[in-house]
């Protein structure tokens, strides 16, 4: 069985040139990536996420729709 989950994360550049990414699941549980380019960065931290849901599982959520003009 597969779930989709939707994880929003953070994305920056350190002062070293160093892409950063993180991603919150909950308070205190949360994932980290970098790399030497944004898609480098978005992979480790992808992997550091599989990990991470492995032990402690997905997020609760909540669908909203919202209606945009």
């Amino acid at each position: 069985m597969s779930r989709v989950v939707h994880v929003p994360y953070s994305l920056e550049r350190d002062e070293d040139g160093v892409w950063c990414a993180a991603a919150t699941l909950r308070p205190g549980v949360a994932a980290f990536g970098e790399g030497d380019s944004q898609e480098a960065a978005l992979a480790d931290l992808r992997a550091g996420l599989i990990a991470l849901l492995d032990v402690v599982g997905p997020p609760p959520e909540i669908t909203v729709t919202l209606e945009v003009a």
